[in-house]
């Protein structure tokens, strides 16, 4: 890169930085630091969402989708308009109801007021450690980027570099730094994308007359897709809307129904079509430009092993001039920094107030609260870079940690919010069975049928074990009584 890139690059971390320390000082308590106060507009919590749920994890995979599957790669993003849309109808309404009568600040806060708190805890556990591996793709998916940017800085030191700026402005600034932060990057994301990214790219590998005569046809078409892909993302993507840790701090932040409906159409709106298209697009784009030699000078050829998430970054770095390079590295920086913000709020929130708090008494006072707050945030930051350092692809420890948050809560979820009796004991064997079956068949890598995702046994599984739960437990309260 060369010097004015690596200055715009620096200049905006610093702005980042500075974001975090305004909002360090603006804080004053942990209702401040964990859900903004409580007043926060559609605008800037629907472009917060989207930020968050697309971000730089999907960015990147999205890029490396689209270097596998061509534009049919961007059905991923479709389910999260199905999942944005629908919880906006289904779930917002009770959510906010809830959240204005009780002051919620996480999501395992509703399994406490329908269940008890062991189920609380156990929602508690695992939605900290989905969201300690979420923020760990996200920082992957930052070194992955840096490191084909800047070719003296290897993997590991990348991956260090982007989760010290993450650990520090997110530690010290809470959601409302996310969430303001989250508004700057998505903007400068989809400008760096609509007006540089995409039409530069498009002229440097030769237009659609090379990009047909370099790939198949089905790299240009919406059927280049299994159904049972397809399937696999909206069991996965669709459910995490009833269970994100983060949407939900989003909801608490909002001003009221109203505005949290329309943040959550706008949210849908930008995930699909707009940033589904662009994502696989510049993805084939950096297909086309691999498979014509453009990436040989930096040691790329056909015959050699290729990571399809790197095609994405590698571009950019080869047909971006000076300037242009740096804006556009900071568009894709903004994407991984506004989901990584988000998820480390989420694991550290689920860490304080759903298990910490539990096991142990905190001191009294605002204060002291607010720094134990910024204290987990900052070692949970730490593990997130420790679990990173051990993975390769970014796409694939995102739908991980998607599918175990998932299998485990989105049963017990749908029925304390919609069932006319939530039973804390088969909710608990339900997040217990849902969670183990997914991990269990994943870690061993087991052949499913119709190569379906673990995630669908890992629910179904729930769901049946939730019901004969609560069949046997109302069945011996019959007998007892």
């Amino acid at each position: 890169m060369e010097v004015l890139d690596i200055v715009i690059f620096i200049l905006y971390f610093f702005v980042m930085l500075g974001v975090g320390i305004y909002f360090y000082r603006k804080n004053t308590d942990i209702d401040d630091y964990y859900v903004g106060g409580r007043s926060l507009g559609s605008w800037h919590i629907g472009l917060s969402v989207v930020a968050t749920d697309v971000g730089g994890g999907f960015s990147i995979g999205l890029g490396g989708l689209g270097f596998l599957l061509g534009i049919a790669g961007s059905w991923m993003l479709f389910t999260g308009l199905i999942g944005a849309w629908l919880s906006a109808v289904v779930l917002i309404p009770k959510i906010s109801h809830l959240s204005s009568k009780h002051k919620f600040f996480t999501f395992p806060q509703v399994f406490q007021h329908f269940y008890n708190n062991k189920v609380a805890l156990a929602a508690g556990i695992i939605s900290a450690i989905g969201y300690i591996g979420f923020t760990s793709s996200q920082l992957l998916a930052g070194a992955k980027l840096a490191s084909a940017t800047f070719v003296e800085i290897d993997l590991e030191a990348a991956l260090i570099i982007m989760g010290i700026l993450v650990v520090v402005y997110t530690g010290i600034g809470g959601i409302k730094a996310v969430i303001y932060t989250d508004t700057v990057q998505w903007i400068i994301l989809m400008s760096g994308l609509i007006f540089i990214g995409i039409p530069i790219s498009y002229y440097a590998i030769g237009g659609i007359e090379t990009i047909r005569a370099t790939l198949g046809p089905e790299f240009l078409s919406m059927g280049n897709v299994e159904w049972q892909q397809i399937v696999n993302w909206s069991v996965t993507i669709i459910p995490i809307w009833f269970v994100g840790m983060t949407l939900y701090q989003r909801i608490y932040a909002s001003k009221g129904v109203k505005q949290a409906k329309k943040a959550w159409f706008i949210a849908g709106l930008f995930e699909w079509p707009l940033m589904a298209f662009m994502g696989v697009i510049l993805g084939l784009f950096s297909r086309v430009a691999f498979e014509t030699g453009m990436f040989t000078d930096l040691g790329y050829t056909i015959e050699s092993a290729f990571d399809a998430e790197m095609g994405l970054p590698i571009l950019l770095n080869t047909v971006l001039p000076t300037g242009l390079m740096g804006l556009m590295l900071s568009a894709y920086f903004s994407a991984i920094l506004s989901t990584a913000d988000s998820c480390l709020m989420a694991a550290s929130g689920n860490m304080q107030t759903d298990i910490l708090s539990k096991l142990f008494k905190f001191k009294d006072g605002m204060k002291s609260q607010l720094r134990i707050s910024q204290l987990i945030t900052i070692v949970i930051g730490i593990l997130a870079i420790l679990l990173a350092s051990t993975m390769t692809n970014v796409l694939e420890l995102m739908l991980y940690s998607y599918a175990f948050m998932v299998s485990g809560l989105f049963i017990p979820i749908l029925i304390a919010l919609y069932g006319k009796s939530p039973n804390s004991n088969a909710a608990l064997v339900a997040m217990i069975v849902g969670g183990t079956t997914t991990v269990v068949l994943t870690a061993f890598e087991f052949e499913l049928p119709f190569g379906l995702d673990a995630n669908i046994f890992g629910i179904s599984a729930s769901a049946i074990m939730y019901l004969i739960s609560d069949i046997v437990s109302k069945k011996f309260n019959a007998i007892n009584s």
